[in-house]
């Protein structure tokens, strides 16, 4: 009896341990869950977070190629927009070129028919001595033929205007003084007639309709430049355009196009009268 009395104290006193243990153990699996469960969330907020973060940045390399796009389209529009202005600009100088030539041609069929006018008005004398002896002018690089009782001196058209311009170019200066001096000095009462002539290249000069006009325009801008110098009086002067009716030689070849393209100054055997 003692015994089982001892060891029943004995169990008394371990019970609370055991009871211990079981609560340590049910807490500890608890804890576990806990830890499992708090773990499980965090892989998936982990997971949520890794998400959008992919999906931010592919929204910032979308709005990157976005800011790209915008980027390349803004410098095409300002590249047009330079286009359109430069486009613009060479309309503007082309108008005003337009117009000046347009005043020019204006000026020019003035000056044309007041030769026209002076020419019919004037009474010529005629002179025997130079259809006789024709005086020889000194004017080296440029070409001088006697032609029946005229003596023409020809003047490339390259020398005197740039392409297909009615405008001449500076340095047609020195070449028209040189020449007009040397017939001033030779020719001092011969009328002077001043004679255009073409090409048959399709004329392309703006204002300008076909060939006669052409070289009109241009014998009309060698008549007011000697006009201006005063080397040889107006009333001394008159204005023809021929066209490419007259040409010296084949226009089959571009050197022969070149010879062609001229304005003759033309010394006639006659003078005004009073000269």
């Amino acid at each position: 009896m003692r015994f089982v009395a001892q060891t029943s104290s004995l169990m008394l006193l371990f019970l609370p341990v055991l009871w211990g243990c079981a609560d340590n153990s049910f807490a500890l699996k608890q804890q576990t869950q806990s830890l499992q469960q708090q773990q499980v969330a965090l892989q998936q907020r982990n997971q949520e977070l890794q998400s959008r973060a992919a999906t931010l940045d592919r929204d910032n390399q979308d709005l990157e190629a976005l800011l790209a796009q915008t980027r390349q389209q803004s410098k095409v529009v300002e590249d047009q927009l330079a286009a359109v202005r430069e486009q613009l600009m060479t309309a503007s100088a082309q108008l005003s070129q337009l117009r000046d030539e347009k005043q020019l041609t204006q000026k020019q069929t003035e000056a044309l028919m007041a030769s026209v006018r002076r020419r019919a008005g004037a009474q010529i004398t005629a002179n025997n001595s130079l259809q006789k002896n024709l005086p020889t002018l000194n004017l080296p690089g440029v070409e001088v033929r006697a032609d029946g009782d005229v003596v023409r001196v020809e003047l490339p058209a390259d020398k005197l205007f740039q392409g297909d311009s009615v405008v001449l170019q500076p340095v047609a200066s020195a070449l028209l003084d040189t020449v007009a001096l040397e017939i001033a000095r030779t020719y001092p009462n011969q009328q002077i007639g001043i004679e255009g002539h073409t090409s048959n290249d399709v004329v392309r000069t703006p204002g300008v309709g076909d060939h006669v006009q052409l070289s009109t325009a241009r014998a009309a801008a060698v008549y007011q430049f000697l006009v201006a110098r005063g080397q040889i009086p107006a009333n001394r002067l008159m204005v023809v355009g021929h066209g490419a009716g007259h040409p010296v030689v084949s226009n089959a070849t571009a050197a022969g196009k070149a010879r062609n393209s001229r304005v003759e100054l033309v010394v006639y055997p006659e003078s005004p009268s009073g000269q």
